[in-house]
């Protein structure tokens, strides 16, 4: 069995979509405390996703020790600054004011723990050009997307219309969507859990 240690709606989806049996699990991570750790000990972007997809794939293992279990994270990083999923409207109105005009890099991580231990992972780097965004127009913007902002980095929904907030997009779009797909599909069908 491929468990999933998300309740991400659209990790859910992406899996659902490529036609893959699984079952998601919350992995009850405290991924603050881990980035802070982390980032004292001066870990970069790319490390502490990975680190993240890490600790969620780990977390779920003692639950499920005989299947394969999926732990993905973000990590959104502008000019060294690294943004979390907003608190509120008031948050992602902040975090989308200072990403506009402006290129940032979206680092997402995919991990695969079976047995005990973590047996594979990816990570995946985007880089993303916002376009100038006028106040009025993050406001209109947050209106039309409502409460679904909260649940993504950088308060974006590019499968939707966060699409129209950006000039330029550079990379897999699937890992924007939080997990490179193709990669990981590669790993399961390697690891058996898939027919090749």
């Amino acid at each position: 069995m491929i468990v999933l240690a998300s309740s991400s709606r659209a990790r859910q989806s992406l899996l659902t979509h490529a036609g893959i049996r699984f079952e998601a699990l919350s992995p009850g991570v405290d991924e603050r405390r881990i980035e802070r750790l982390l980032a004292a000990g001066g870990a970069s972007p790319g490390d502490l996703a990975i680190a993240l997809a890490d600790a969620k794939a780990l977390a779920v293992l003692p639950l499920r020790p005989d299947d394969i279990v999926i732990g993905s994270d973000q990590v959104l990083d502008l000019a060294g600054e690294r943004f979390s999923k907003p608190a509120d409207r008031a948050a992602a109105a902040d975090q989308l004011a200072r990403l506009s005009g402006r290129t940032h890099r979206l680092n997402s991580a995919v991990s695969i723990a079976r047995g005990d231990i973590v047996v594979w992972r990816h990570i995946a780097t985007v880089s993303l050009t916002m376009r100038s965004l006028s106040e009025r127009a993050i406001s209109r913007y947050l209106d039309a997307a409502g409460e679904d902002v909260l649940h993504s980095v950088g308060a974006y929904l590019i499968e939707g219309i966060g699409i129209q907030l950006f000039s330029a997009i550079e990379g897999d779009y699937f890992a924007i969507l939080g997990l490179p797909m193709l990669p990981l599909l590669e790993a399961l069908r390697e690891l058996g859990a898939l027919e090749s």
